[in-house]
C-alpha cells in the first residue's frame, strides 16, 4: 500500500466510525436534538479528517527522522495527545457557537469527546497498524 493511499484509507475509516460515535456521545451530553448531534459530528468529522491527513503527514515527517524506530506506547500516545489537542483549539468555539452555550460548557464537552476519542484513536491505530502494518516511517 502506498503511504499516500494508507493516509486516505486511516482518516476515511476513522472519522467515519467517529461520526457515529461522537453523534452518539453528542445525544447524551447535551440538549442537542439528534440531527443536530449528527450535523455537528459531521462537521467535526470534515475538520478532523483534514486535521489528521496534514498532521500524519507532519508526524511522519518528524517520526522517519527519529533514532527510535517502531511505535513503542509514548510514541503512540505523543500522536494522541499532539493530534487532539490540535483539533481541541479548533472545536472548542465552534462548539460553543453550534450549540449556543458557553466557552466553558462546550470545553467540558470537548473534553469528554477527547476522552472518548483518546481511547478511540489509540485502539483504532493499534488496530490499523496489525491490519495494515506499521507505515514506512516507522520501519
Amino acid at each position: 500500500m502506498t503511504p499516500l493511499y494508507r493516509k486516505i484509507i486511516f482518516a476515511l475509516s476513522f472519522e467515519s466510525l467517529g461520526i457515529l460515535l461522537a453523534s452518539g456521545a453528542m445525544l447524551l451530553l447535551s440538549d442537542a436534538s439528534a440531527g443536530q448531534s449528527i450535523a455537528l459530528s459531521a462537521i467535526i468529522a470534515t475538520v478532523a479528517l483534514i486535521w489528521n491527513l496534514l498532521f500524519n503527514m507532519m508526524f511522519e515527517h518528524w517520526e522517519a527522522r527519529q533514532p527510535i524506530k517502531g511505535r513503542p506506547l509514548a510514541m503512540r500516545a505523543l500522536h494522541v495527545l499532539l493530534f487532539e489537542g490540535g483539533l481541541m483549539l479548533v472545536m472548542v468555539p465552534f462548539i460553543a457557537w453550534w450549540l449556543g452555550i458557553s466557552l466553558t460548557q462546550a470545553f467540558t464537552y470537548e473534553i469528554a469527546l477527547i476522552i472518548l476519542f483518546t481511547v478511540y484513536t489509540y485502539a483504532f491505530t493499534w488496530g490499523f497498524d496489525r491490519l495494515f502494518g506499521l507505515p514506512q516511517s516507522a520501519l
